[in-house]
């Protein structure tokens, strides 16, 4: 069910919220949390809801998608947009469209639709404000998550996101490369328990989960960090074994070498945008980790 309401108010928008949940009913409409999405294009916009909209399956949610428009428009203005049921899993999804004076407002706008008692998470799904934290919407949230990889400079978007970091902030790069780490970290506590005298982090350039993952290593080693492009690997050295982590860029297989032993092929596709989506909406501590990562990134040589 779509519902449009444009050139509206706040108040029609919760009376007309309030009238879809009588008509489908309390036990559809039980949410654990609701989700701010702020993106910058019309084709973002439903890319970010069909994620969204995927997640909730594992996190119902009230989805709020807020778009700027015209900023300069002389009168304030508030197009919005409902959708339930169907397509929406187990969401339902508030689109606001924002333009005119009202665009400088719109933290207080959203603040009306936000579930009680419940915790708020805003998404940037492409690019993000410099400090999230300090964001009109990030005020609103307890968890701040961007996306680096579509920002207009991947790597100056995952580099930039240091000296705004506020505990509670987080990347979906980061979050890409979880099962890297979980193989990389496992693989590392099986003999010979040597450290790490050099690593090396191959990809793509437009790749920042491969520079958020070369800043992971560089905080957990002495040794110099290099970030390459080319093939897609992560190669440690130790005094006595170089153990290597290589996967074809489309493939769903990685490959584990070690000195003298037989290599082994491990499941490891690319995760999706829902997926990982969905991972960070499980987590509301903040992950100092992260922010070590983004910390380390300063000590890697770009080769």
């Amino acid at each position: 069910m779509i519902i449009d309401l444009p050139d509206t108010r706040t108040a029609a928008i919760s009376d007309k919220l309030k009238e879809l949940r009588e008509k489908v009913g309390v036990a559809r409409m039980g949410r654990i949390l609701t989700l701010v999405i702020a993106p910058e294009r019309d084709a973002m916009l439903e890319e970010s809801i069909q994620a969204a909209t995927a997640a909730s399956h594992e996190h119902p949610s009230r989805i709020i998608a807020v778009r700027i428009g015209d900023r300069s428009a002389a009168d304030p203005r508030l197009d919005a947009q409902l959708r339930t049921g169907g397509d929406t899993a187990a969401a339902e999804v508030v689109v606001l469209a924002l333009s005119g004076p009202v665009t400088e407002h719109a933290g207080s706008v959203v603040l009306r639709f936000l579930l009680p008692d419940l915790p708020v998470a805003v998404w940037w799904p492409e690019n993000a404000p410099a400090a999230p934290a300090r964001d009109p919407l990030g005020k609103l949230a307890s968890r701040r998550i961007t996306d680096a990889t579509n920002g207009a400079d991947p790597l100056s978007a995952i580099t930039s996101r240091l000296p705004g970091y506020m505990p509670g902030d987080t990347d979906l790069a980061w979050s890409r490369i979880t099962y890297w780490r979980a193989l990389l970290a496992s693989a590392m506590d099986q003999p010979p328990h040597e450290p790490i005298i050099s690593a090396l982090v191959s990809g793509l350039r437009t790749e920042p989960a491969l520079d958020v993952l070369a800043g992971w290593l560089a905080s957990r080693t002495d040794g110099p960090v290099r970030r390459a492009v080319g093939d897609l690997k992560v190669e440690l050295v130790r005094p006595t074994e170089t153990m290597t982590l290589s996967r074809p860029q489309h493939s769903v297989t990685v490959t584990l070498s070690r000195t003298g032993k037989p290599d082994a092929q491990l499941p490891l596709a690319r995760r999706d945008t829902p997926e990982c989506l969905a991972e960070e909406l499980r987590h509301w501590t903040p992950d100092p980790i992260y922010g070590e990562a983004l910390e380390g990134i300063d000590r890697v040589q770009y080769v």
